[in-house]
């Protein structure tokens, strides 16, 4: 009776010490730490402002110009209506784009905007802002606004096309018409000093080109190195 005793108090033990076991490994199980879940970045397109101006019967007929949010590069096309399409690279600054963004900000991404006066003015032209970021696309068409933030928006990229009309008259004027280059010269400075040229630093190499080329007449190099000395040190 005693030996029977013992040998089922070893069988409890050990079955005790095998359930301690268990326990101790499932304890230990539960304190291993949690995996942390990855964290998922969410990516957004960047965003994009297009302007656009059809005025038929003028010079140019047709101008477009593309900004992006993340991007120097943007892209310019200046034509008339008849003309081959295609735009070209060129560059806008980090602060005037911020500045532009911020102008399409308060102007709700022109979403549901209605810009036009609707009177009885003569047609400037149609003119279109749009907005695209992903598949996210407003618009909006307009003759004439008196809308602040629109005006300065228009104001920028009108100079913009301006600024880009320059350089391509300057750049084919150097290559086809050396003596029409003064004259070209004089429209750019006469821009210039009304403000109109919202970064007139990008005319720069051109204008150093210019000034240092003996083969142009002296009364246009002189001129660019004024008007580029100007540009360098606005007063």
């Amino acid at each position: 009776m005693m030996q029977y005793s013992r040998h089922s108090l070893i069988g409890v033990c050990a079955t005790l010490f095998f359930v301690l076991g268990l326990c101790a490994t499932a304890q230990a199980g539960s304190l291993a730490p949690l995996q942390t879940p990855q964290k998922t970045t969410l990516t957004t397109s960047a965003a994009r402002i297009t302007f656009r101006r059809i005025f038929k019967s003028s010079t140019p007929e047709l101008i477009e110009i593309t900004v992006s949010e993340d991007s120097d590069t943007a892209t310019y096309e200046i034509r008339q209506l008849d003309d081959d399409p295609g735009s070209a690279p060129f560059v806008v600054s980090a602060g005037l784009r911020s500045k532009m963004f911020a102008l399409a900000g308060q102007l709700n991404h022109f979403q549901s905007l209605d810009l036009d006066v609707h009177r009885k003015i003569a047609s400037l032209g149609e003119k279109t802002f749009r907005w695209e970021q992903g598949a996210t696309v407003y618009e909006t068409k307009f003759n004439y606004t008196l809308n602040g933030a629109a005006t300065q928006l228009l104001q920028i990229f009108e100079g913009l096309a301006r600024q880009q009309e320059h350089a391509e008259i300057l750049s084919r004027r150097m290559k086809y018409d050396r003596l029409g280059i003064n004259d070209a010269l004089m429209q750019c400075e006469m821009d210039f000093s009304r403000g109109m040229l919202p970064e007139p630093q990008s005319l720069l190499p051109l204008l150093d080109q210019i000034g240092g080329d003996s083969h142009i007449v002296d009364i246009a190099r002189q001129r660019a190195r004024t008007l580029a000395e100007h540009i360098r040190h606005p007063k």
